[in-house]
């Protein structure tokens, strides 16, 4: 129900910007957020946009979430893509509006897009 597109193969420095699509139900009233998961590592929180808009610290002034509810589509934005945000990228969605910085918060999940920033 959630489809993430828009990965691919960047050099450093460059943008990409990732879309997450939802189909068979509305999710205008979930949070929204995009998680990443590089090899080796656990999926970390990158940002949310629900009642508020939030960001990793690592991410932050770099990357941008909207959302677009008349296509039920949530995008994230990435500047200035450095080769430590190499990982496969996730969104999800969440019924609840608190402790939204945790993959075990969210009901429904996006299959991933990998975003690969080489040096």
């Amino acid at each position: 129900q959630l489809q993430a597109s828009g990965g691919g193969l960047v050099q450093a420095g460059d943008s990409l910007r990732l879309s997450c699509a939802a189909s068979g139900r509305s999710f205008n009233n979930y949070a929204m957020g995009w998680f990443r998961q590089a090899p080796g590592k656990e999926r970390e929180f990158v940002s949310i946009i629900s009642r508020g808009i939030y960001y990793a610290d690592s991410v932050k002034g770099r990357f941008t979430i909207s959302r677009d509810n008349a296509k039920n589509t949530v995008y994230l934005r990435m500047n200035s893509l450095k080769p430590e945000d190499t990982a496969v990228y996730y969104c999800a969605a969440a019924s609840k509006q608190f402790a939204l910085a945790r993959a075990t918060t969210y009901d429904y999940w996006g299959q991933g897009t990998q975003v690969t920033v080489s040096s």
